[in-house]
């Protein structure tokens, strides 16, 4: 008898147990797929919220609220709400569905295998032909002629114009030509004002530089760069070579000078910025300067005269330490090469 009564007890124990570790049913009654993800058909039971469904499947109640296209909170027993989620929508594969695919793959396998087995044939049967040995002939040297860039790709930039500039020095700045930037901003003079805005491409050219010419001497060739786009003549005065250049059609020369230049200290310059004066060149007049001993060039602007003292005796300009600095000069006094636009010969 006490057996038995134990027994009950032990029965009635596990069946308490397995029903308690048993899981939760799911109430919905279906899922559908949105987009991929995973949304749960819930029918509503007495006493259900928004809230208590949130908390159910961890989604806020306002997400459901928005996904069903409603305000109100209050629910209706029996009712269907579909609660968005963000797990993945998983179509479950019928048996048939299954045997089907991994017959397909079978065969998708056993024909990459015969095709891979033919290509092999193939090979052996047909090996590649030898290629030719190029006879040892000796092409002539082949000029190379660097092409300017295309108009088409070539993003214009902006450019606003400081005092005393002109399209000539604005043109030399960019590398480009006066006659694109006048092109480019449908100018009908080549006059610019202080402040206005202009588009400019950096180096273009209109037509491509011809091919430079190759001239044989004692059986070895020496190639003539061109250097610019600009018309010159060559004259001879005083038994010595100068390049004297022609007057653009903008009344402006290309003037070069050779001879000692400077740098100071002075408040009125600011000695981080590329700034230079001169004696006779325009105020705004963008001058390129070349070390010939470091080999190295910048550019700078004038913003002023100088006259002679001590320091300046003999020099044909003046610079800020910036520009030295630039030029690699290891003196306070060093030679130099400039060049720059004027209106005057």
């Amino acid at each position: 008898m006490k057996f038995k009564s134990l027994l009950i007890v032990v029965s009635f124990l596990s069946i308490n147990i397995s029903l308690f570790a048993k899981p939760i049913l799911s109430d919905s009654v279906g899922v559908k797929n949105d987009d991929g993800k995973k949304v749960i058909l819930f029918k509503v039971k007495p006493k259900d919220t928004y809230s208590s469904i949130g908390r159910r499947y961890d989604v806020s109640p306002k997400t459901i609220m928005k996904y069903n296209d409603t305000k109100k909170e209050t629910l209706t027993i029996g009712a269907i709400v579909k609660v968005p989620t963000d797990r993945p929508f998983k179509k479950s594969e019928t048996k048939k569905e299954k045997n089907a695919r991994l017959e397909r793959e079978a065969e998708e396998a056993s024909a990459a295998k015969k095709h891979k087995h033919k290509n092999t044939e193939d090979y052996t049967s047909n090996p590649a032909p030898e290629k030719p040995v190029a006879a040892n002939v000796q092409q002539p040297p082949v000029q190379a002629v660097q092409q300017p860039a295309p108009e088409s790709t070539i993003t214009p930039t902006q450019y606003k114009v400081s005092a005393g500039e002109t399209l000539y020095s604005i043109s030399k700045r960019f590398n480009t030509t006066v006659e694109d930037i006048t092109k480019l901003n449908n100018l009908t003079s080549t006059t610019v004002i202080p402040g206005e805005i202009l588009m400019v491409r950096v180096g273009y050219h209109e037509s491509p530089l011809p091919p430079a010419p190759v001239i044989a001497h004692n059986d070895t060739q020496t190639t003539a760069k061109r250097d610019s786009t600009t018309l010159m003549t060559t004259s001879i005065r005083d038994s010595a070579a100068e390049r004297r250049f022609e007057k653009n059609r903008f009344g402006l020369y290309e003037k070069t000078e050779k001879g000692v230049a400077t740098w100071i200290d002075d408040s009125s310059l600011d000695p981080n910025k590329k700034l230079v004066l001169h004696r006779t060149a325009l105020i705004g007049t963008v001058i390129k300067i070349t070390n010939p001993m470091t080999n190295r060039t910048t550019f700078a602007k004038v913003v002023g005269r100088f006259t002679d003292n001590e320091q300046t005796k003999d020099v044909i300009i003046v610079m800020t330490k910036n520009v030295a600095d630039s030029l690699g000069a290891l003196d306070k006094r060093f030679h130099v090469n400039i060049s720059y636009g004027s209106p005057n010969e």
